[in-house]
This record gives structure tokens, sequence and C-alpha cells, in this order.
């Protein structure tokens, strides 16, 4: 039981500090954070814009922190809000400027690049099994938190 522990702890860490260095070094031969990585992605993908409440959703990240992202991105010029009500940007859908559409193309071809590197070797079944079984496991331990949390 240990072993499995420790496999999966050590697996997951390696992932995440490869993905970690990936979007910073990327980031940094364009000009931006690490951070800025998910929320380029998914403007990116959304050209009808999200808001922030959608962008916390998404890339798993507290109110300050993409509030913090979304200001650094705005003064890079890289978004401009939709509609902001009494200047509350934050319920307001925030879009990409032609220069930040151009930056998400370069951070989805980094991102391309890195799901292709990662799999390499695994056909498409393993690929399925991989994700089936990641999500699994990120499903199981989510509900062993809330119940933990509920008995506080």
């Amino acid at each position: 039981m240990a072993d499995s522990f420790e496999q999966l702890t050590g697996g997951v860490t390696r992932i995440y500090k490869s993905i970690q260095k990936i979007k910073r070094l990327h980031m940094d031969s364009i000009g931006l954070k690490g951070t800025h990585v998910m929320c380029i992605h998914y403007l990116y993908t959304h050209p009808e814009g999200l808001t922030g409440t959608e962008l916390c959703s998404k890339c798993r990240e507290d109110k300050a922190g993409i509030s913090r992202i979304l200001s650094d991105l705005e003064e890079s010029r890289m978004i401009y809000y939709q509609d902001t009500e009494n200047g509350k940007k934050y319920r307001a859908k925030a879009l990409l400027t032609e220069e930040g559409v151009s930056y998400g193309a370069k951070v989805n071809a980094y991102i391309a690049r890195a799901v292709v590197a990662g799999g390499n070797g695994l056909d498409a079944h393993d690929t399925e099994v991989f994700y089936r079984v990641l999500f699994t496991i990120a499903d199981n331990l989510e509900e062993l938190c809330s119940q933990i949390e509920q008995k506080g």
C-alpha cells in the first residue's frame, strides 16, 4: 500500500514539476509568466470570452489568483473586457486582444507539443486507460477530502 502511495505521489509530482517548468520556459520566451498559460489557453479556446468565475472553475484557481492573472494580462494588452457594468470586471467577459490571440496560438502550440511528448510511446488505448484511471483517482480523493472536511 505504501509503495502505491509513493509511486502515485512521486509520479504526479514529477509530472507537475515538468509541466510547471515547461510553462515557465515557454512563457519566459514570449515574455509572460507560467501562471498565465491556462487563462490564455481557455480564452483562446473560448473566443466568445469567459468571466473571472468561469476561469476560476476551468483553471481550478481561486478568485484572487485569477484576478491577478487577468490584471497582468490586461496590463500587457493581452485581454480586454466586454460590457463592464459599473466597473465590475469580474462579472464581465474577458476576451483576447489581437495580440492575445497571437500569443494564444503560441501557447496552444506549446501545449500540443507537450501533450505529444508526454504521450510518446503510448497508443490510443493506453492513453484512454490512463486518463480514465487518473480521473477516477482524482474523483475518489476529492470525495475522501469532502468526507474528512465534513467530519471536521
